[in-house]
């Protein structure tokens, strides 16, 4: 059986992600781009996770950033992950995107390793600082 095999790919445009930004400097808003890719099995959600597509001014290029991926237990190990995180690469590249980021905790080698086998290279550290209690 193909992981996919019973599964409706689904990908939807978001727009205008970033609000207008205005501090006392001049700050130019660039757009960023979200694209949600899910899968489908019976109806339901068992696969999810965003591709942002931002814009890098000291490049003049789009970079990929990939977020909230995301897999249901159920269906882990089936290879859906894999398949389309590879259509998610893929959409980045015909996109024009110069690189994609990929972030992981540190309690999940198993992703790590996953991201490896798709070409990813253990570039560095993430920081991260939340915003909100929630």
């Amino acid at each position: 059986m193909h992981p996919l095999d019973g599964i409706t790919p689904h990908l939807a445009h978001i727009d205008d992600v970033l609000a207008d930004l205005q501090t006392e400097s001049d700050i130019q808003a660039f757009d960023t781009r979200a694209l949600r890719f899910t899968a489908k099995r019976d109806g339901r959600d068992v696969w999810q996770a965003l591709l942002y597509v931002i814009y890098n001014n000291n490049r003049d290029k789009v970079f990929g950033f990939l977020s909230d991926v995301y897999v249901e237990e159920a269906y882990r190990g089936e290879g859906i992950g894999t398949a389309l995180l590879r259509d998610m690469i893929e959409t980045a590249k015909k996109i024009g995107c110069y690189k994609i980021v990929g972030t992981s905790r540190y309690e999940r080698p198993k992703v790590h390793a996953l991201y490896e086998r798709l070409g990813f290279q253990n570039w560095g550290v993430e920081f991260r600082m939340n915003c909100t209690e929630d």
